[in-house]
């Protein structure tokens, strides 16, 4: 499901975007890079993958899934698997591959979830631990040492 939305700001918003001479549209959907990786039965490697915003349907849906009843745990593998559209050239993204992925990988889906759904961006802050000087990172790509 690919969808772009105008955003309808709040009036006060509104009168300081027409300002501004620009309009942003919602963003629905959200690229990332994952640390590791899923690895497929060929052997591929798949990092790159794509993330959209969650419906309630989403986040309801699960709870019906009996999966879900035996073990609460298993919640945020099908509620990670309904959000994510591909990873890498996989578009067919379903429980079984999400289990399949390296814990470290799920948690930065978990937390990628909660970024773009709770937050509405993909930014986090965090402070070099040589110099402590702060500063902001996109979760959503770029290499290391990009910016």
């Amino acid at each position: 499901m690919r969808r772009t939305v105008q955003f309808q700001a709040p009036q006060g918003e509104h009168a300081e975007r027409e300002s501004a001479g620009r309009s942003e549209p919602l963003r629905t959907e959200f690229a990332f890079d994952l640390p590791r990786g899923y690895v497929d039965e060929s052997g591929t490697v798949h990092r790159s993958g794509v993330m959209r915003l969650a419906t309630a349907r989403d986040e309801l849906v699960p709870l019906r899934d009996d999966r879900v009843r035996e073990n609460s745990a298993y919640l945020s593998v099908v509620l990670i698997s309904r959000v994510v559209t591909r990873i890498g050239t996989v578009e067919d993204i379903h429980p079984g591959v999400i289990e399949d992925l390296f814990a470290s990988d799920l948690a930065f889906l978990q937390d990628f979830y909660r970024r773009i759904n709770a937050e509405g961006h993909t930014r986090a802050a965090v402070s070099c631990p040589s110099c402590k000087e702060e500063f902001a990172v996109d979760l959503a790509g770029g290499r290391l040492g990009e910016s």
